[in-house]
């Protein structure tokens, strides 16, 4: 028996284990296919996005999971209207795509969904933070893991627990703000009041030395924290959010009084980049995320559904500010104060000689304990202002002049 067997013996907290994805082969080719140059970028309504979602359906076919009637080949077709804006270069008119949708048949009167997007950026001309002429945006992170995780899961849960029936779900539109999955919750082919729970994988791709997962939405039933601490055998470095409102689709199923866990392993320098490619995956990481998530979906299949709880949208509390450090906030970091992970080049951050690692305390006379607090803190400053902030930099206390 195994020290965390035994441990969970003694607790009298046996649970059932399902063993661990042993290799990653499938999860690199998947993600590998996603995120090649040929599919350019897989905007959405793109011939590119087309191609990645005819790959995910032919894989629910050799994986052998079930099509709802009313889809084609496994695609559910959506059309958004955009007005035309001669200002954007975002997509506008009618914009065709599809969300692909799966599901194993256990027979049972509930469901469990995970879900992932597999849309990305195309050539970077909105929401890009590359500085560059275009380029394709390959999202190998964001989120060809995601899809190729969820993609591994059905494998693993073809012959697995049966007390619940588990749908598999690649939305397309997310990046232009969930088109996809507010598509589904809106058009559903099951009904929603049967919906156990939903898992999200969206950029689980960089695992970090430091092993650390960011898992949001952990207040959104009162059994996520309990059993994401018993069944955490891989030592992940778990940084928890209870909201179930986020930037990503589980909040779409959130809104829909479903239970949501949204899994995370953080941004990096090459989020929203060309230079998010398949080479910088780490697979061995990626394998331990779909691991953890089966560990997770075995332990709770004898139980029965799931009590959702509201939560704090701290999204609505956040404040409109006029300037920005013009960094990248670690949103992995669980200390006090918001640690900076990137930079832009000629920011007030960057002019200031402040550098990745550095935490920021205090802006002003204001403390800065979290992310919510640094965001209040910008929304009382104008452009123009210089303002005196604290950062912490390996262990020791520094002033930055900062003008906005």
């Amino acid at each position: 028996m195994t020290l965390f067997l035994q441990a969970c013996h003694q607790s009298k907290l046996l649970v059932a284990i399902k063993p661990l994805i042993t290799s990653s082969e499938q999860i690199m080719q998947d993600i590998s296919f996603m995120a090649q140059d040929k599919l350019e970028g897989r905007l959405v309504g793109t011939e590119g996005e087309k191609m990645a979602a005819e790959y995910i359906a032919s894989r629910f076919l050799s994986l052998g999971l079930s099509t709802f009637p009313s889809y084609q080949n496994y695609q559910q077709d959506y059309v958004v209207h955009k007005k035309p804006n001669p200002h954007s270069l975002t997509p506008t008119g009618d914009v065709s795509s599809q969300n692909v949708i799966g599901y194993i048949d256990n027979k049972s009167d509930q469901y469990v969904i995970i879900g992932a997007h597999y849309d990305h950026l195309g050539y970077g001309h909105f929401g890009t933070l590359w500085d560059g002429d275009p380029a394709i945006h390959n999202g190998a992170d964001d989120n060809a893991s995601g899809v190729a995780v969820m993609l591994e899961i059905a494998k693993q849960l073809i012959n697995g627990p049966n007390n619940n029936n588990y749908v598999f779900m690649a939305f397309s539109g997310e990046e232009l703000g969930l088109w996809g999955s507010n598509y589904w919750v809106k058009n559903p082919s099951i009904d929603l009041g049967k919906i156990n729970y939903m898992i999200n994988l969206d950029m689980v791709g960089r695992l970090n030395a430091e092993r650390s997962v960011a898992i949001n939405g952990t207040g959104t039933s009162p059994v996520w924290d309990k059993k994401l601490d018993q069944l955490n055998r891989y030592n992940f470095n778990i940084v928890k959010s209870a909201s179930g409102v986020g930037p990503s689709d589980h909040t779409s199923f959130y809104n829909n009084n479903i239970p949501v866990l949204h899994f995370f392993t953080g941004q990096h320098k090459d989020y929203h980049k060309p230079s998010d490619d398949v080479e910088f995956i780490n697979a061995e990481g990626t394998t331990e995320i779909g691991s953890y998530i089966l560990d997770i979906i075995y332990n709770l299949d004898s139980e029965k559904k799931l009590t959702f709880s509201k939560t704090k949208d701290e999204s609505t509390e956040v404040p409109d500010f006029k300037v920005t450090l013009g960094v990248m906030p670690d949103y992995l970091f669980n200390g006090k104060g918001m640690r900076i992970d990137g930079l832009k080049e000629g920011r007030p951050a960057f002019k200031a000689d402040m550098k990745k690692g550095d935490i920021v305390v205090k802006i002003d006379t204001l403390d800065i304990d979290d992310m919510m607090s640094y965001m209040k803190a910008l929304g009382q400053f104008e452009p123009g202002d210089t303002v005196p902030i604290m950062i912490m930099r390996e262990g020791k206390t520094m002033k930055k002049l900062v003008t906005f």
